[in-house]
């Protein structure tokens, strides 16, 4: 390890050295345009030395910086982008660094880390982006804190696919006031959302997906008024949903699934004009749903799927004309599918309602839905004929799922979709117009076969002998 750091030091000083001699005279191509007769540029030294040092520390390649002596131009690397300088065509900046897969395999070395003194000699980094580099079997690596102090001209961080990356989101992240982008998706960071992110009005999209996060979703994340997507799914949030969500009058996608936020939904999220994309599912949410939902008049998904609701088939739901998908399964909800619920959704491509206590028959209506692709009504309560059209059943085939409705029977015009799992109707009239005996009434009929229907016969012509004796 020590010949190997020994080597690295001396090719970083050569390297150096060398860099600083005067270019050649052979053309080069670089990433930016340039006149035949003006210099070329190049980045200065010490941006140089953190870039060599940076990638010691993440790739541990000792034959790095002579592979890529000049990384910005003739001997460039497809993660490292570099732009001229502003105020000088003579200067390049380093202002993207991109480690995973695509770019280098393995992503990172075994052991690798991230140093802020390094990364921090890159002052002009616009986008920093990690993926797949630290993993779980090595020890934990946290990010540093005080990385995100001077890095004040970060706009998008993209670390992801990091289960060794742990510890809590640093709240310093907060003071990164041009940041556009913070995705921490699948990582091992743990503890609370640093209510310090309110501060960062330029946001556009913040991804907490895929930890181990847990307390309550900050009020301050109302402050964040440029937010168009919020995913902070799959952790382990409690609380409630804020009102302040009703602020970001920008959002378009929100997703707060599979966490343990409880109460009801807020009216001030009836405010969100132009949210497509809403996922409250896998929650402990309690209905009933506030009727200021209907001011979501752009939505197209809306999933609510396993949270206790435990009221009827929420009536606003009908009123939000643009939805696609809507998510109501296993919300405990009662009473029967009113007649013309969805009658209004005629985007509507998968209706899901399984799972419920939902009774009463199956409304035909249903099948009006011109877009509708998938319907599941299983494991409810559901009763009487299935009364939708041969067409309907026969274009949805197994994409319409009834089963688990014990009291659902099909009629003479589904009996060939076994797939249904409902048994045939006891029909009034045979085919031939006459009453069909029903099972009851067979039952009784077939007394009268046999050693029965000689007793019967023999009671009969004892009466009639009693009344001529009389």
């Amino acid at each position: 390890m020590a010949a190997s750091s020994t080597l690295f030091s001396l090719s970083l000083a050569l390297l150096l050295h060398l860099h600083a001699a005067p270019a050649s005279s052979t053309p080069t191509a670089l990433p930016v345009e340039a006149r035949e007769d003006a210099p070329t540029p190049e980045l200065p030294e010490a941006e140089l030395a953190a870039i060599f040092q940076v990638m010691a520390d993440l790739l541990g390649d000792p034959t790095w910086p002579q592979l890529h002596p000049r990384p910005c131009t003739d001997t460039p690397w497809p993660g490292l982008q570099c732009e001229l300088a502003p105020d000088d065509a003579r200067v390049l900046r380093a202002t993207r660094l991109h480690l995973g897969p695509d770019v280098a395999t393995p992503s990172c070395r075994p052991g690798a880390r991230l140093d802020p003194v390094s990364l921090r000699g890159l002052p002009h980094l616009r986008t920093l982006s990690i993926f797949s580099c630290f993993g779980a079997a090595q020890a934990p690596v946290e990010l540093p804190p005080v990385l995100f102090t001077s890095l004040s001209s970060l706009e998008q961080i993209v670390v992801k696919s990091n289960p060794g990356l742990t510890g809590p989101v640093p709240a310093t992240l907060g003071s990164l006031r041009s940041l556009r982008v913070l995705s921490l998706s699948q990582n091992g960071f743990r503890g609370g959302i640093p209510r310090e992110l309110g501060g960062l009005a330029a946001l556009q999209q913040l991804d907490l997906s895929y930890n181990n996060i847990t307390g309550e979703i900050p009020e301050e994340i109302g402050a964040m008024s440029s937010l168009t997507i919020l995913d902070l799914s799959w952790n382990s949030i409690g609380g409630g949903v804020p009102a302040t969500l009703g602020k970001l009058q920008r959002l378009q996608k929100a997703d707060l699934s599979y966490n343990r936020l409880a109460g009801r939904v807020p009216p001030e999220a009836g405010s969100l004009r132009e949210l497509v994309f809403l996922d409250l599912s896998h929650n402990s949410l309690a209905g009933p749903l506030p009727s200021s939902l209907a001011g979501l008049s752009r939505l197209q998904y809306l999933l609510l799927q396993d949270n206790p609701l435990g009221t009827a088939v929420p009536a606003v739901v009908g009123s939000l004309r643009r939805l696609q998908v809507l998510g109501l399964s296993g919300c405990n909800l009662t009473g029967p599918i009113p007649r013309g619920a969805f009658a209004a959704l005629a985007s509507l491509t998968a209706l899901s309602l399984d799972r419920n206590r939902l009774d009463g028959p199956i409304p035909a209506s249903l099948a009006a839905l011109p877009q509708l692709g998938q319907l599941n009504l299983s494991q409810n309560r559901l009763a009487g004929e299935i009364a939708l059209p041969g067409e309907f059943v026969a274009r949805l085939g197994r994409r319409l799922d009834v089963r688990g409705n014990d009291e659902l029977c099909v009629g003479r015009g589904l009996q060939g979709s076994g797939y249904l799992g409902a048994p045939p109707c006891v029909d009034s009239h045979n085919g031939d117009g006459s009453p069909e005996i029903s099972g009851a009434a067979a039952a009784a009929v077939g007394l009268f076969d046999g050693s029965a229907c000689h007793l019967f016969v023999s009671c009969l012509a004892f009466v009639f002998q009693l009344r001529c004796d009389m």
